[in-house]
């Protein structure tokens, strides 16, 4: 797939991971992008600073199923079709489970995979629309891994895997592609409260993401050897991996504190 003259939809564009992706649609030679976020003045300061770009901006939540539905209608109406599906926003809410605002659990599964599911349903028709279409979601390491003070976000992650799983041997007679993208720590508002520790930037996890989409991946892992062992610990040998957790119980508990971005 080459990006050149595709027409793309992307979730939380405005800021971090999503973006660098927007940087990287437009280096690709994307011109046509229509972006979902919540900050109106963001949506507008995207077309300032990509000039060539003719954006659809769509201000709203997208744990609001209306701004779902009239994002999916305005493409529909405007361009008749689309190519690419990038959901890529998240929130998250650590800490012990007992301890969270139910507000905040409830939320953290609205935006983080039960927005993905609608928006993609309701974007498949202008999807098979498209000569090539593509799907990215953008999960997370936590999504590959159970780890304690992570319950609910970690496990919304989980859901974004076997999702892309599921929907990717659904839409393979239709020439639809679906990329997961798995990334570790990253330098972004989300993860604020972590300055200092070593972060991937949000370049590169939103290039090495468009490399995997682009090169038809399936899982794009961020994290190197450390992270891969840790995954196949996790699921080839769980009671290990809670040997080993257990041992840095109460900094991981500690580090979850306050971890919060929504």
């Amino acid at each position: 797939m080459e990006l050149k003259g595709k027409y793309v939809l992307i979730t939380g564009g405005t800021r971090g991971i999503g973006k660098c992706i927007i940087q990287e649609l437009v280096k690709g030679g994307v011109r046509h992008i229509a972006v979902i976020a919540r900050d109106k003045q963001n949506l507008k300061l995207l077309s300032q600073e990509f000039e060539d770009v003719k954006f659809m901006r769509i201000a709203g939540h997208v744990a609001n199923i209306e701004v779902l539905r009239e994002a999916a209608a305005r493409i529909e109406d405007k361009w008749g079709h689309l190519d690419i599906l990038i959901n890529n926003a998240g929130i998250v809410s650590a800490g012990p489970l007992e301890d969270i605002q139910d507000e905040d659990l409830y939320d953290q599964v609205a935006v983080n995979i039960t927005a993905v599911f609608l928006l993609t349903k309701y974007c498949i028709p202008l999807l098979k629309s498209s000569k090539e279409a593509a799907i990215l979601n953008i999960s997370s390491g936590m999504g590959l891994l159970g780890m304690p003070f992570y319950a609910a976000y970690g496990s919304t992650k989980a859901a974004v895997r076997q999702f892309s799983d599921a929907i990717r041997r659904e839409l393979a007679p239709f020439n639809i592609g679906v990329t997961c993208s798995f990334p570790s720590a990253t330098n972004t508002d989300m993860m604020r409260k972590f300055k200092g520790r070593v972060m991937d930037s949000p370049e590169f996890v939103a290039q090495r993401s468009i490399d995997g989409l682009l090169n038809k991946e399936l899982y794009v892992i961020f994290g190197g050897e450390e992270r891969l062992k840790a995954i196949k610990m996790n699921f080839e040998a769980p009671q290990e991996f809670d040997k080993m957790i257990a041992q840095s119980y109460e900094d991981r508990k500690k580090a979850s504190l306050g971890h919060k971005a929504v």
